[in-house]
């Protein structure tokens, strides 16, 4: 077995130890919320050979699902997942060897290249949180797989590929501009801290820094495949609204 599959194996089979603990010796809980989430992602490219980048901007966001099964000492446990349109993909930083950017020599401008890989991800996190539980702010973290499945890609440049400046560049891995996408599908593992506000009447409101590293390629990955190496990172900056649809009553809901 591959270290990415022994990865994600260890990581959902943890979480059902916990989940079978908890049920046993926790104080049980039955609350499903739903809401929704959006936000901004910073994503690059791993790629081997390397290519210089900068950080590619997009947007995300989509549709929060939330079950609290479980309160184990402070710590509230529960079942977070999410199912989101992302753009993600990579912004080349092309520059020559003094680290300034190449000049094409037919249009005289900078050249510049982004690639823009639209997915829909489906995340399934333990979310555990400390702090007030049903009136007030929480602190937690999400951990577990992220899935994903390629929708569209797109380019953007300013030059042709046959009047590209190869003279001037320092990093001659140029290979990825004209390859399409051939692996469509995507999975790895995210973390996620952040801050939540709930009330009885209001819901629940939550801010978060999520990371996400793919385990997966996008291209081949073989020893006649250019690239050894071609997996998603990147951070994730969101908001979640979520309400209540399901939730015990309790005397002390104010904790």
């Amino acid at each position: 077995m591959k270290l990415k599959n022994k990865i994600i194996c260890c990581l959902l089979l943890a979480g059902c130890g916990v989940l079978r603990v908890e049920a046993q010796i926790g104080e049980h809980r039955n609350d499903f919320s739903v809401g929704f989430n959006a936000g901004y992602v910073l994503s690059s490219v791993g790629f081997v050979p390397k290519v210089n980048q900068k950080q590619h901007s997009g947007i995300t966001g989509g549709l929060s699902l939330s079950y609290k099964s479980e309160k184990y000492f402070s710590t509230i446990c529960s079942i977070l997942t999410e199912v989101n349109y992302a753009q993600l993909g990579w912004k080349e930083d092309i520059l020559d060897n003094k680290d300034q950017p190449v000049i094409n020599a037919l249009t005289g401008q900078a050249e510049h290249y982004s690639r823009t890989i639209d997915y829909i991800q489906v995340p399934v996190f333990a979310h555990l949180a400390w702090g007030k539980e049903y009136k007030g702010a929480n602190f937690f973290v999400n951990l577990g797989p992220q899935f994903g499945y390629m929708l569209r890609e797109s380019t953007d440049m300013n030059f042709a590929f046959d009047q590209r400046n190869m003279q001037d560049r320092v990093n001659p891995v140029v290979a990825q501009d004209t390859m399409a996408v051939s692996k469509k599908f995507d999975y790895g593992i995210a973390v996620g801290l952040g801050l939540a506000y709930s009330h009885p009447k209001m819901g629940h409101f939550l801010l978060e820094a999520r990371y996400y590293y793919g385990l997966a390629n996008i291209y081949g990955s073989s020893k006649r495949d250019y690239f050894s190496k071609s997996n998603h990172g990147n951070i994730v900056i969101k908001a979640a609204y979520l309400f209540n649809i399901t939730r015990i009553k309790r005397k002390n809901n104010h904790q």
